[in-house]
């Protein structure tokens, strides 16, 4: 299995890229090709000594600037190491791409690079979230800011796709992000989408609030990527809060009731760390595209790249594109 890494994405590249891939060689059994500078790569690894077993280099020396308007992907930052790598999935040299840079050019370059699932119409970013009662797919976390109801359909049918084949939940179960539970809530697009998802055959189970995303009692959670991405800021900052305070608290309780409660502290901040996943799955991407987070470090890398093979072992895309056509001709019927 070769999985596509963009070696210099992210603010920790290219170091923490090849510990990490280092790392999946080894423990994943998976071969790695990097995409990037290959002096940088092979000198970084020198000096840091590790090893470049089971990992060739696709040479270029351009990278993509995060400040740049994402469309520049497939116009003058066609020779960066993203665009090469994408390049390299579209061309079949690897079955995944993985890369920390920038989630606007990620998404308009599998658009354009590795295309879409066909019936699909639009990527969606969507995160894995920790919850009380295991965890959520968010669909879409920020690439969609503008979508009719239809395309949150497409959305609930990637996620559940996902979360059944990935995550291994069987029927998993489909909310609407809204302001109230009733079914008259929301604005139009919540209003109609609430109608085509509660015909869709999906296992819908109407809308659901912000405040009740974190008990997780359903698996999929749809909405446009402007909501989704404001839900997902809020989220990862409640988080990294909620670690603070629980810092603060226990730093005051002695050595004997900190002692105590470490593990379920542990417990709780290993829950709550985007490094244990990895990244967010571009659903609707021809082959698996997973985007790391920007600061992501090896461990983050390792996780991703493990995400990326779990898509590859469960053919989600296949699942999806599967879902998308027994969808279409039943609304031929």
């Amino acid at each position: 299995m070769n999985i596509i890494v963009d070696a210099f994405g992210g603010d920790n590249a290219p170091l923490e890229v090849i510990k990490g891939c280092e790392r999946a060689v080894r423990e994943l059994g998976v071969n790695i090709i990097l995409t990037g500078s290959k002096s940088a790569i092979v000198s970084c690894a020198k000096e840091n000594h590790i090893s470049l077993k089971g990992m060739r280099i696709a040479h270029t020396d351009d990278v993509f600037d995060i400040h740049e308007e994402p469309k520049e992907i497939i116009k003058s930052g066609k020779n960066t190491s993203m665009a090469l790598g994408l390049r390299l999935l579209s061309e079949g040299s690897g079955e995944a791409f993985v890369s920390a840079g920038s989630t606007g050019a990620l998404v308009m370059g599998s658009s354009f690079i590795v295309k879409r699932i066909k019936g699909i119409r639009r990527i969606a970013p969507s995160p894995v979230m920790p919850a009380e009662n295991g965890s959520f797919v968010l669909v879409d976390a920020g690439a969609n800011t503008e979508c009719r109801p239809d395309m949150l359909v497409q959305f609930a049918v990637m996620g559940s796709a996902y979360m059944e084949k990935v995550m291994g939940i069987d029927s998993p179960k489909v909310a609407l992000l809204n302001i109230g539970a009733e079914e008259t809530k929301g604005r139009e697009l919540e209003l109609e989408a609430y109608k085509l998802l509660k015909d869709s055959g999906l296992n819908f189970v109407g809308n659901i609030e912000a405040r009740d995303m974190p008990v997780g009692d359903v698996q999929v959670v749809v909405t446009d990527g402007f909501t989704g991405n404001v839900a997902l800021k809020l989220y990862e900052g409640m988080g990294s809060f909620f670690g603070r305070k629980l810092k603060w608290i226990f730093s005051g309780a002695g050595k004997m009731g900190a002692l105590f409660s470490l593990k379920k502290i542990n417990e709780f901040r290993k829950q709550m760390d985007y490094k244990e996943v990895g990244g967010s799955a571009l659903l609707g991407v021809r082959k698996p595209v997973i985007k790391a987070h920007g600061s992501s470090d090896a461990t983050a890398f390792f996780n991703a790249i493990r995400q990326a093979k779990k898509c590859i072992d469960s053919n989600v895309t296949g699942e999806i594109e599967n879902y998308v056509a027994g969808m279409t001709a039943a609304a031929k019927e």
